[in-house]
């Protein structure tokens, strides 16, 4: 295990800077604003803001305050961050943060103070967790699987060789969100020995052998994100299917790349006010660079690329597991995730927020998180 700073190459951000400069934005589709995609006009203030006056030093100062490190594990380099509580705290629980697509590892960060200091976010000093943030394979900093393949079973030996064999821990917590979550269940259901409870915003959707005789109320629900997601789902047939075609474009195009991930973080934060009360410009610019500088956009379109690959059925998860149904898939029943997790302790719907739930609503999931753990911390 090795320290691990954020220190990109001035060259690389002269060059940015350059690309940006050169931008050629489309005209916009006659229609309403986003109705076609990203609004060139919302794209071409962003990219101006982006070229002139974002500030990548101070970011890297941000994110250099949270101590990170890199460690070969499994065949390859995974980088983590690594925040532990105070030593004040009696018996932090550890738990590892999973996060999805087109996140990187500072997506998760925003709920770390109310984890590992929460005496001061509304916790009591029986409450702390010590936090371990992982970039995915080949998301940022993390190389990318190469020959092998982006597996969430696979992927969750990795995160257990990370959390048991590199930092120690006898026992720990996981959670995961959107690509992540599957990982999160998968390290839950092949180590119960060592996973202490599993939290899920993005609750498991049965595999297909446990999908037998749907009530009326899982029917309905199935039908509601059915309609919800016509129209939706272009970017995933393409990343799933012709992944170096895209990578292509976006790789070489920063106006391209940020057309395509602000895209999503408007439309899965829940739309325009949603998305703008939980992502500043500095926000998005920051994810969008680190894809950018670490030219990891295409090795992340793995997790889409991959799936045909990932045939092992969803096992059972025995351990216990707390849910806060995330917003954008309110009305999620209970009796469909129960199909998964069989010790389900704790079910709630969480009031406000969206896909992006640890970024979007941090207090919420932290006081939910705290509430589930706290009879299993003995």
């Amino acid at each position: 295990m090795e320290p691990f700073t954020v220190d990109l190459a001035d060259d690389v951000l002269v060059d940015l800077r350059h690309r940006i400069a050169r931008r050629r934005l489309p005209r916009p589709t006659p229609g309403a604003q986003w109705s076609a995609g990203t609004d060139p006009a919302e794209l071409e203030r962003l990219l101006a803001y982006w070229g002139d006056a974002f500030d990548w030093r101070s970011i890297e100062r941000r994110l250099n305050a949270v101590p990170q490190f890199t460690a070969d594990i499994g065949g390859g380099r995974v980088h983590f961050a690594w925040i532990r509580a105070e030593r004040r705290h009696p018996a932090p629980v550890p738990i590892i943060l999973s996060h999805g697509w087109p996140y990187t590892f500072a997506e998760m960060l925003p709920i770390v103070p109310y984890l590992v200091d929460p005496e001061g976010h509304g916790g009591g000093p029986g409450d702390a967790f010590d936090v371990v943030v992982p970039s995915l394979p080949g998301f940022g900093f993390s190389e990318a699987p190469g020959e092998a393949r982006f597996v969430a079973n696979e992927i969750a030996e990795r995160w257990h060789a990370l959390m048991h064999d590199v930092l120690g821990y006898e026992r720990y917590a996981s959670y995961g969100e959107d690509v992540g979550t599957w990982i999160s269940d998968w390290t839950a259901a092949l180590h119960p020995e060592s996973v202490l409870g599993l939290f899920a915003t993005h609750a498991a959707f049965p595999s297909a052998e446990r999908r037998d005789d749907p009530t009326e109320e899982e029917i309905g629900f199935r039908a509601r994100l059915d309609a919800k997601w016509l129209g939706e789902s272009a970017y995933s047939e393409l990343q799933s299917t012709k992944p170096d075609t895209l990578a292509a474009a976006l790789n070489d195009s920063p106006a391209g790349l940020a057309a395509w991930l602000v895209e999503k973080f408007r439309t899965w934060s829940g739309g325009d006010d949603a998305y703008r009360a939980a992502w500043s410009d500095d926000d998005v610019l920051t994810t969008i660079t680190l894809y950018w500088a670490t030219r990891s956009i295409g090795t992340s379109f793995r997790a889409y690329f991959d799936d045909r690959f990932d045939t092992a059925p969803m096992p059972l998860v025995e351990v216990p597991v707390g849910v806060a149904v995330q917003y954008g898939e309110r009305g999620f029943p209970q009796s469909w995730a129960a199909r998964t997790y069989r010790d389900i302790r704790a079910w709630q719907q969480l009031p406000s927020g969206g896909h992006f739930t640890v970024k979007q609503s941090p207090e919420l999931v932290a006081t939910a998180m705290r509430e589930f753990f706290r009879p299993l911390r003995e």
